[in-house]
């Protein structure tokens, strides 16, 4: 199995390819996106055993997801059953890839109330956190140091599902491929981080926010549609960086990959070796 290194442009790349995917099925996309979004809160209300069911069944979801951007791109038609398809597919891997990602979430929330004293931990679990107890807590290291412990695990997840689901590989190998394929492609995730910080949040908020010394109504309106069309995009360009730098399972007719001008030597260089 080998992972594409890209260059850092194709951070850009993604975000117009997944706008370009959501152009060419609005309806399916956005209804596959937001169906994700609701089983899991459906999910996770349950008590007791919610979150947990939540995050074992999350990879299978977003398969679902990828799935259905998969067949959009191939031209393919599929009704809104394709959001389950990740669970008739390697599941037991998928369930792995949930628990294991879970652990891992723990686990750097356990080290980080180390040093901010449970504060994160209290602000997630919907706890009431006043001005003062921030001021006295070590909440914004404690973020700091969420960040930076949790982009390993992130790394090791980012492609797992997709790997499982159609490579058909087990949880370690899919999250082990999956943190290798990051780290080789930081350079245009940090693109694609930027761009996403700047067209999904900056750019949004500075015309909501002209519009609001305008007219508040105006405001409220334009605010509407944004996250119906920015969480959709968002997932078509997680299934174009994951096209990119994997490609798609061998004999698909639906596969689309648009390697880099300086990746064909790379290419040459394999077959030779």
């Amino acid at each position: 199995m080998h992972a594409n290194t890209l260059p850092p442009s194709h951070g850009w790349r993604w975000l117009r390819d997944g706008l370009q995917l959501w152009r060419k099925s609005p309806a399916l996309i956005t209804f596959a996106s937001f169906g994700y979004l609701l089983a899991l809160v459906v999910v996770s209300i349950f008590p007791f055993i919610g979150q947990l069911v939540a995050s074992l069944i999350m990879p299978a979801l977003s398969v679902g997801v990828l799935n259905a951007c998969r067949a959009v791109d191939a031209g393919r038609k599929v009704g809104p059953e394709v959001l389950f398809s990740g669970f008739r597919t390697n599941l037991q891997a998928l369930i792995a890839i949930g628990g294991i990602y879970l652990i891992g979430t723990i686990v750097v929330l356990m080290l980080v109330a180390l040093v901010d004293d449970g504060s994160l931990m209290e602000a997630m679990r919907g706890g009431e956190i006043d001005e003062a107890t921030v001021a006295e807590s070590n909440l914004g290291f404690g973020l700091l140091a969420a960040l930076l412990l949790s982009t390993p695990v992130m790394m090791a997840y980012w492609f797992a599902p997709m790997l499982a689901a159609w490579w058909k590989v087990t949880a370690p190998k899919a999250m082990f491929f999956s943190f290798y394929a990051c780290l080789r492609n930081w350079r245009p995730f940090l693109t694609y981080a930027i761009g996403l910080l700047l067209f999904g949040a900056f750019l949004p908020g500075l015309i909501i926010g002209v519009l609001g010394m305008v007219s508040p109504t105006l405001a409220t309106l334009a605010s509407l549609p944004v996250p119906l069309i920015l969480v959709p995009v968002l997932f078509a360009s997680f299934y174009a960086n994951a096209r990119d730098v994997f490609g798609l399972p061998e004999g698909n007719a639906a596969q689309v990959i648009h390697p880099p001008a300086d990746f064909s030597s790379d290419r040459n260089d394999r077959d030779g070796a």
